[in-house]
């Protein structure tokens, strides 16, 4: 079959996605997936072990603990945050005059805007345990005594200040989502009698499908494979308390020099988050999303 000018086109178009999908995906996963099957050190020196790497993932007496910490970290921050808190406040704010919603969601939006370093750093000054932290110097100034949540809640604070950031972005979907429901849907709810609940149950969330699942499938990856702000926090403690997948991967890198048995974790997540993927793709039915719509007479 030959191929049209407009097929060429369309290739032309496709191809610097495709450069940087190749680039920065395809190239480092096949890396990734060779390293694996080394016992690659800290001198560069490696001899080729096969799927040893692998199998040391069966027999390694933390990694029960870090799958259960990974997905407790993915539920909770995605369900409470990502999820729930962003679209509590897209909510809210829809209902606002459109000036302080408007400087609302600039000022939620900050933080994700705000170098990740910088970010947990104020995190930080703020709970530092000692009398030099904000809020012990607030407690202090009530005649409180001061308090290391960090120590004492790590999670919580990890995910307070994880899904913070990331229920900005459910902000913006879902407020963008609810800003383009026909107001006229909306005004003949009212007339029928539907109060606030009513019309947010049953007229406005159902329209939100595609953008919840959308969110819902963007934050699983991205929260399964981050882990910088666990890093700058708690580094994975006290006794590997706050320890993650991504975050095991690269300690067991950089700070064990066992670059095999990190990039075999990797290639692990990397096959995981295909899985998810494909799970959610099925699951949720997105390939309607790329369906011409029909044609009505």
């Amino acid at each position: 079959m030959h191929s049209t000018p407009a097929s060429r086109r369309l290739w032309l178009f496709l191809l610097p996605a495709m450069l940087l999908i190749i680039v920065l995906f395809v190239i480092p996963i096949a890396i990734t997936g060779v390293i694996s099957l080394t016992s690659l050190d800290y001198r560069f020196r490696w001899d080729f072990v096969g799927l040893e790497n692998f199998l040391a993932l069966l027999h390694d007496a933390l990694v029960p603990r870090v799958l259960l910490n990974t997905g407790i970290y993915v539920f909770v921050t995605l369900l409470l945050f990502h999820l729930g808190l962003g679209l509590v406040l897209a909510l809210l704010t829809a209902a606002l005059p459109e000036r302080p919603a408007v400087l609302f969601r600039l000022i939620w939006l900050l933080p994700r805007f705000t170098p990740s370093v910088v970010y947990i750093l104020l995190w930080r000054l703020l709970l530092d345990p000692t009398d030099y932290g904000l809020l012990n110097r607030l407690r202090a100034a009530l005649g409180a005594a001061p308090v290391d949540l960090l120590g004492q809640h790590p999670w919580s604070v990890i995910i307070v200040v994880n899904g913070l950031t990331g229920a900005s972005l459910g902000l913006i979907i879902f407020t963008a989502a609810i800003e383009s429901i026909p107001r006229d849907l909306l005004r003949a709810a009212r007339v029928d009698g539907a109060t606030t609940a009513q019309l947010v149950w049953r007229v406005v969330l159902p329209l939100l499908r595609w953008p919840v699942m959308f969110v819902t499938t963007y934050q699983t990856l991205s929260l399964l494979a981050s882990f910088e702000a666990i890093l700058l926090l708690t580094n994975g403690g006290p006794f590997y308390a706050t320890e993650v997948w991504t975050l095991y991967a690269y300690h067991q890198a950089f700070t064990f020099s066992a670059f095999g048995y990190g990039c075999a974790m990797t290639f692990v997540l990397v096959l995981v988050g295909i899985a998810v993927s494909l799970l959610y793709w099925r699951m949720f039915r997105l390939h309607r999303q790329f369906q011409a719509p029909p044609i009505e007479n």
